[in-house]
Parts: structure tokens; sequence; C-alpha cells
């Protein structure tokens, strides 16, 4: 179930007017309820006049998702399962959220009270995509090389998929629009996937995803009225990882989130480096804020990341 295409459609530009008419309800209620964003010290210095600005924004892009399903696939069993993943990656981030901003603790939730419900969440949603949705199938192999049957793996790949994507898009939010708008471009691979391949559950929410985070944007460009927080980026990375096992593309995210994968990489280099040599590859990780100390605007580097997120979305359609 997910209608026809002109449906789909109707979906992204609803998706898209619930996210950009809450905006003027929403944050003032978050500037009244003081959920001001704690800017860490270590961040880039010119980071600090953002200071206060409303976080746990992502609810503005997460409320609409369960409307759309509502009015356009009720009784779709996937589409209320990516939306179930979604919102459980969400709750996630908003607990950790609260934790910080509300109840004063720095660090959110402990490290391993993460790690458990990501693995609870992720699991369930994985056991429901291999039982009820058949997508233990067959995983498209990079540039249509062939493909290859996932058997026992399935579970393992999905799992690490949805974790690996939920922290990969956490890592990328740090500029004003660029995970919001990063993920929106990436996702139009699904979206296109999902209509070319006749998966229109796909591509409902795909588009209804793309919809509600261009109503987000337009509070979330430089200068931020509100960032989406931990709330936001989790869920975000699960909505791709989900995406791309519904549609047996799990093999193809690396290249799908190209951009994802390059702000982990630069993390990962940026640690391992400074341990082993006690020296530093970039000014700063992620790489986003290496570019920033390096004299580029936030503009730039969202406009040039952005490129980049379309990039690896073109290369794994080709």
């Amino acid at each position: 179930m997910g209608g026809t295409a002109l449906n789909q459609a109707y979906a992204g530009l609803v998706a898209f007017a619930i996210a950009f008419g809450l905006g003027p309800v929403f944050i003032p209620a978050l500037h009244r309820l003081k959920f001001g964003q704690v800017v860490r010290d270590g961040g880039p210095q010119s980071h600090m006049k953002k200071q206060g600005t409303p976080t746990m924004g992502g609810l503005l892009f997460l409320l609409p998702l369960p409307i759309v399903v509502l009015i356009f696939a009720p009784r779709s069993l996937e589409a209320w399962a990516l939306v179930g993943l979604i919102w459980s990656y969400g709750l996630i981030g908003l607990a950790d959220d609260m934790l910080k901003v509300v109840f004063k603790r720095p660090l959110g939730l402990k490290a391993r009270e993460k790690l458990l419900f990501q693995v609870i969440f992720a699991v369930a949603f994985t056991w429901l995509a291999g039982e009820k949705f058949h997508a233990a199938g067959l995983y498209v192999l990079p540039f249509h090389w062939g493909v290859v049957p996932s058997g026992l793996f399935f579970g393992p790949i999905s799992v690490l998929a949805i974790m690996g994507s939920g922290n990969a898009v956490n890592l990328t939010d740090g500029l004003d629009g660029l995970a919001a708008g990063s993920v929106a471009i990436t996702m139009a691979f699904f979206a296109f996937w999902g209509i070319v391949h006749h998966e229109s559950v796909l591509s409902l929410l795909s588009l209804a995803l793309i919809g509600s985070l261009v109503g987000f944007l337009r509070y979330n460009m430089h200068p931020a009225r509100v960032f989406m927080g931990d709330t936001g980026s989790l869920a975000l990375g699960a909505a791709l990882a989900g995406a791309a096992i519904v549609s047996r593309t799990t093999l193809l995210l690396p290249l799908i989130g190209l951009l994802f994968v390059v702000e982990t990489l630069s993390v990962i280099i940026q640690v391992l480096s400074f341990r082993l040599t006690g020296k530093r590859v970039f000014r700063m990780s992620p790489l986003h804020h290496h570019f920033e100390l390096g004299g580029w605007p936030e503009e730039r580097v969202m406009a040039v990341f952005w490129v980049l997120a379309a990039v690896g979305a073109l290369l794994a359609w080709w």
C-alpha cells in the first residue's frame, strides 16, 4: 500500500505543510520551556553564539510522518514499521536531549544505555523486515555487479546498518542545515528507487520525509532558529538504514550515504592518529569543522557537503 504516484507526491506536500506550519508555534514553545542547545567547549569558538538556540527541533519533521501514514497508507504494516523505527531512534535522541538541556546532565544518556536501546529497536525492525516484508532475500551490489543471498547475514548486517547510520548522521549534524539537507538529498535515491521498482510504501515515506525536512529547513538554515538535536539526527540515520533494508540495498548504503561515511571516517582517522602519533590529521573532526576552521563560512561548507551527498546518491544509482 502507498497509493499512486500522485498520492505519494501529495504525501510529501502534506508533510511539508505540517512541518512548515508547526514552526511558528513549536519554536516559541521551545524558547518558553528554555530548551536551549548547550554548545560544547571543544567545538569551534564561532559556535558559542548559538548557545541557547532551541533544540529537539527534530520533532518538527518527525510529527508529520505518522499523520501522512494515517492518511495515505493506514493499513500498511511496512509503513508503520518504518515510522516506528524512525520514531524509536528519535525517542532515544529525545531522552538524550532532555537529559542535557532539562536535567543539565552534559553527556546525556550513558553510552551503554544508548547502545542498548539502539540494539533493541534495530533488532525488532530487522525481525519485522525479514519475516513480514521479505526483505531478507537479495541485496543489490554496488554498480549493479550482481546480487548475493543474504542468508544468516541479514540480521547482523541490518542491525549494524541501522546503528551505524544513526550515529553517522548524528556526527554530521554540526552545522545549520547540513544534516537535514543532506538526508533530504539522500532520501531522493529511495524515493526514485521506490517509484522505479513499484515499492510504493518506500517512495511514500521517502517523499514524506523529504517534504518534512524541506519544511524544517525553513527554520534550520543559517542562522538556525532551531536545531534538530539528537532527537532528529538519530531518527534520520535510522530512516536511511530502514529504507535501505526494505529496498534490499543495504550493501549500497555506504555509497548512497557517502557523505555520512566520510564524516564518520574523519572522526575515526582523527582519533587513531592522535592516539598512535600524538598528531591530528584534521584541524578538528568531524570533517565539516576542519573546513570551518580553515576559514570557510558555514553556508559554503553546507553547500559543498550537500553536493557530496548528491554525488553519493547518483553513484549508487548508476
